[in-house]
């Protein structure tokens, strides 16, 4: 028995039915955090069942006094949506703050010079399989065939994203990656997606033109050079993405956002072309 509790912090800014399963427990990582999911304008007006998008940086999607870079404002975004027939369940799962980079990379990384680091992106990806998935298709009216569950993020975020959607086609047929963080590892989620990418479901995939401020300490470059790296460096998946099967326009939407910088603003300006894409084929 899972006991979901209206969203109560005050002051907030949340819009519409956002509710709360406090300290769920991962055995896949050992540690605690609370479960937001955010329901359709309609949700309880009838039986529909709805997609469902499983989102990272759970802390900054819904409420802006809760965010520490701004928030994505999700639940105003499909609110607006909704009216326009696109409806989905999202389940927000907040970063575990110093955790959040161990997470969020399925491989061994260094942070900018640190002893390497063992990602544990890969157990994360479980939690939300294994344990998260579950009790969202127990609680709620979902559709939990992976045509219709999806995974979202930026940065960090929308490495680990696209890692868990090429890694389990069987559970995730949805993804929107925003900015994805693609050196982790060595290039890592490259190599993922040479090996084991096969064209399945539907991805939207993105960069901002000037995020270099984001890479200039990873790889000792100025900002000007950090933009042209990060750029290519998204590119570089895009095109694999295209080699392993994907098409532009119908499984595959790519954005470069001329002059957008590495900030949820930028990525909350984005998400409702990301959204539409996902969810137009339902």
């Amino acid at each position: 028995m899972h006991i979901w509790q209206p969203y109560s912090r005050t002051p907030n800014t949340v819009v519409g039915n956002l509710l709360v399963l406090q300290d769920c427990y991962s055995p896949q990582l050992d540690n605690h955090r609370d479960v937001q999911v955010w329901l359709p304008p309609a949700y309880s007006a009838g039986d529909k069942r709805y997609p469902v998008i499983y989102m990272q940086d759970g802390q900054n999607l819904f409420d802006a006094h809760t965010s520490y870079s701004g928030e994505w404002q999700i639940d105003e975004t499909m609110t607006a949506l909704s009216a326009e027939g696109i409806d989905a369940i999202i389940v927000g799962l907040p970063n575990m703050k110093e955790l959040r980079g161990i997470e969020y990379s399925p491989y061994p990384f260094s942070l900018m010079g640190s002893d390497p680091l063992n990602g544990r992106g890969d157990a994360y990806i479980h939690f939300i399989m294994e344990t998260v998935k579950p009790i969202i298709d127990t609680s709620f009216r979902t559709r939990p065939e992976a045509a219709a569950t999806g995974l979202a993020g930026s940065s960090m975020g929308g490495l680990i994203s696209l890692y868990g959607f090429i890694m389990y086609p069987e559970v995730f047929g949805l993804c929107a990656a925003f900015s994805t963080a693609y050196w982790f590892g060595d290039n890592g989620l490259l190599a993922t997606i040479k090996a084991h990418a096969a064209g399945h479901g539907r991805i939207y995939h993105d960069v901002g033109t000037h995020e270099g401020e984001t890479v200039t300490g990873w790889f000792g470059i100025t900002e000007s050079e950090g933009h042209t790296v990060y750029l290519q460096g998204v590119r570089d998946l895009q095109a694999a993405l295209l080699e392993k099967g994907y098409r532009l326009g119908d499984t595959l939407m790519y954005i470069e956002d001329q002059g957008a910088i590495h900030r949820e603003h930028a990525w909350a300006a984005r998400f409702p072309a990301a959204i539409s894409f996902l969810l137009s084929s339902e």
